[in-house]
């Protein structure tokens, strides 16, 4: 088992993780003892909502290739303005010294490890690239366009950087006015032609992604990729600085591009033709070139006619020759593809069985694990020297820093601790982690949440959550929104249900044409008579929620059962056919079935929850963004307004200020809590209390 050090600061609850049943019976024998002792001058208190707003997030580590020093983002609330607000971070690779360098993302070391390459707003707010010396702090402005500058790279000697900006799109079809000069008319309105013309998080696509170099000294940004496609990933420098790596499907006609197709292109940082390396058909990125320059490893997946299209790990030579299979078989898609400095081995992280581990791989074929143990735990650079920082979760351990030396069994050594003044003196549920078979002898994995006062002698209220995607993995990083509810006195529930990823691609596509349907609502049933099973639970006091995928879970959950008192559907898709055709997504929406419901509807309807709207009786909350064009706001519009005629007891809340999702902002984290709570009391009975201290205070959210 791999083993956890701390630097300068108090032992972990984390600590007690290797064993996580027995921390829970611990706790249980620490309850008793403080009561029968009295010892005990003040109780913990359970996370709350109100926490949230002096919630710190640590992400994004980059170690200088020299490994000194340690570059990261800390975000923390701004609970005035109600954002998220993210500054840079700098510290000594031992952890040490920490403090905060600029306000700003995206930060790059140079190769001499002297300068940081980051994006930040100027006096206009406009983002651009800045450059700052580390030591003496001087910093340098490097461009001044008006198109954010992002996936920052540096090239190999230091004397230019190549970054990616959007190229705003022409007009393909205009008229003439006879606009009076000096006239205020009402703007022109967009003429779409495109298939894919908006995306959610930016709202109407407005131009294309496309590669620029730019001296690290300043000057003039050079384009040197244009068409009507999107360079995709971050560019990678061949080590000789002669080409820049990149992904991208270049296509005369945007409509005449395939969104499952991408390869591995190169062109010279001045301009000219693009090269493509790969020539298996496709969806290639994250290309890596290796240290002598020869090689290029990267992934992505063959199309295939099943929905979960499994992720394998390619090499090819730097010529587009030799190009070979290096991985496949994998329980999950291989993230942050790194080479190790004696170019024959690579690492990378995969989410598998709950857990992210950090792999070691090589060019014949194999790979093994270098971490182990319950967290999720993730790889962002590493230096020259070989030492590797990311950041790692577990089940009571929020999101942190952590170095370590690669090699197997590696010993993290943990770097910050970003919410140790919030947790301290508060009592976080306890964390089960579960096996349990369901139909056709699948075996779910699930975890269950209990309220850090836990009484067997109680009956608890249970939650049942369920993740989106529905190609997706819960695993065992820390979550607030769980422990939020635990402290409410929940026993939350949460499983990976079939279809989900990390346990290999016939888990994943068992759901294939047929989602949402009989194996994952099976799965979920399972799981939840096993949360029962291990706890005292008040089954009439039971509810479910979920969000995106999730919400669609929920929806088919009250479908097809009455068991829960309460639900909250958050974010769903409820109508497959209309969903095609108004999703940000719509090529990947027009194959969710076979065939396409032109020919044959009958598998589009027979999964939409809309079309079973009259069996359900159970009070449904619906929840979504007003700007979400993912899951668009209509589709949760369809199911409360099906439901309403009906009479079933239903609220639609749409959420202001948030695209996918409902919790982004902090305040609306707060009432997604708060809401679902209100709701789940207010159509149940045998609660001790009225409800959560707050809840009604300063609500928001008018009858309509």
């Amino acid at each position: 088992m791999t083993t956890w050090r701390r630097v300068g600061l108090a032992a972990m609850a984390w600590a007690l993780l290797p064993g996580l049943a027995v921390a829970e019976d611990a706790a249980q024998d620490t309850v008793r003892d403080t009561a029968e002792n009295g010892a005990a001058a003040e109780a913990p208190e359970p996370l709350k909502i109100e926490h949230w707003l002096d919630w710190e997030r640590a992400s994004a580590p980059q170690i200088s290739p020299n490994g000194e020093r340690i570059v990261y983002a800390r975000s923390s609330v701004d609970k005035y303005t109600d954002r998220w607000v993210t500054r840079q971070w700098i510290m000594r690779a031992d952890g040490s010294r920490p403090r905060e360098l600029v306000e700003g993302s995206d930060p790059r070391w140079s190769p001499d490890s002297t300068r940081l390459a980051y994006v930040a707003e100027d006096a206009d707010g406009n983002a651009q690239l800045f450059v700052r010396w580390v030591d003496d702090g001087a910093t340098s402005q490097i461009t001044w366009g008006r198109t954010a500058p992002s996936r920052l790279q540096w090239s190999p000697d230091g004397k230019r950087l190549a970054f990616v900006s959007e190229v705003a799109m022409e007009p393909s079809w205009t008229i003439a006015l006879p606009r009076p000069k000096d006239a205020e008319w009402t703007p022109d309105p967009a003429v779409i032609d495109t298939l894919h013309y908006r995306r959610d998080r930016q709202g109407p696509k407005t131009g294309y992604d496309h590669l620029f170099v730019v001296p690290a000294t300043g000057g003039t940004p050079r384009q040197i990729t244009d068409g009507p496609w999107d360079v995709e990933g971050r560019p990678q420098w061949r080590p000789d600085g002669s080409e820049i790596l990149f992904a991208g499907d270049m296509v005369d006609d945007p409509d005449a591009a395939d969104p499952w197709t991408s390869h591995i292109l190169a062109v010279s940082p001045s301009g000219g033709a693009v090269r493509q390396l790969t020539s298996q058909d496709g969806g290639w990125g994250s290309p890596r070139v290796s240290p002598d320059g020869q090689t290029v490893l990267y992934s992505g997946a063959v199309a295939v006619e099943t929905n979960y299209r499994p992720t394998v790990v390619r090499a090819v030579d730097i010529d587009g020759g030799n190009d070979r299979l290096v991985l496949a078989g994998l329980a999950n898609a291989p993230r942050s593809l790194l080479w190790a400095r004696d170019g024959k081995r690579f690492f990378f992280t995969l989410a598998a069985e709950g857990r992210t581990q950090i792999h070691e791989g090589r060019l014949d074929g194999g790979h093994e694990p270098v971490t182990e143990g319950m967290h999720s735990l993730t790889l962002t650079a590493i230096s020259d020297g070989g030492v590797a920082v990311g950041h790692r979760s577990a089940p009571q351990a929020t999101t942190n820093i952590y170095r370590l030396t690669l090699k197997r069994r590696a010993d993290p050594l943990m770097l910050t601790d970003v919410n140790a003044d919030i947790l301290d003196g508060v009592a976080l549920g306890t964390v089960e982690e579960f096996t349990v078979g369901s139909s056709d002898d699948a075996r779910v994995q699930g975890w269950i949440v209990t309220p850090p006062d836990y009484d067997a002698t109680r009956r608890y209220p249970l939650l049942l959550a369920i993740h989106g995607g529905p190609h997706a993995m819960y695993g065992v990083n820390f979550r607030p929104m769980f422990q939020m509810f635990a402290g409410l006195g929940y026993v939350v529930v949460y499983a990976n249900p079939r279809g989900s990823t990390g346990y290999g691609s016939d888990f994943a596509n068992a759901i294939d044409n047929r989602y949402p349907g009989r194996r994952d609502f099976d799965d979920l049933m399972a799981a939840t008579d096993a949360a029962i099973e291990r706890r005292s639970i008040d089954t009439d006091r039971m509810f479910v929620q979920g969000c995106s995928g999730g919400g669609v879970l929920t929806a088919w959950t009250v479908i097809n059962t009455d068991r829960f008192a309460a639900a909250a559907s958050r974010c769903p898709v409820i109508n497959w056919i209309s969903f095609a055709g108004t999703a940000d997504i719509a090529e990947w929406a027009y194959t969710r079935f076979r065939p396409d419901f032109f020919d044959d509807p009958a598998r589009w309807l027979d999964h939409s929850p809309i079309m079973h709207a009259d069996r359900v009786t159970t009070p449904t909350l619906l929840m979504t963004g007003v700007r979400d064009l993912r899951t668009p706001l209509a589709q949760a519009e369809e199911f409360y307004a099906a439901l309403k005629r009906r009479g079933v007891a239903t609220k639609l809340i749409p959420m202001n200020d948030e695209w996918h999702g409902t919790s982004r902002k902090p305040s609306n984290m707060l009432r997604t809590v708060l809401y679902m709570d209100k709701w789940f009391r207010e159509h149940s009975s045998g609660w001790d209390d009225a409800g959560p201290a707050g809840a009604d205070t300063g609500a928001s959210g008018a009858g309509q």
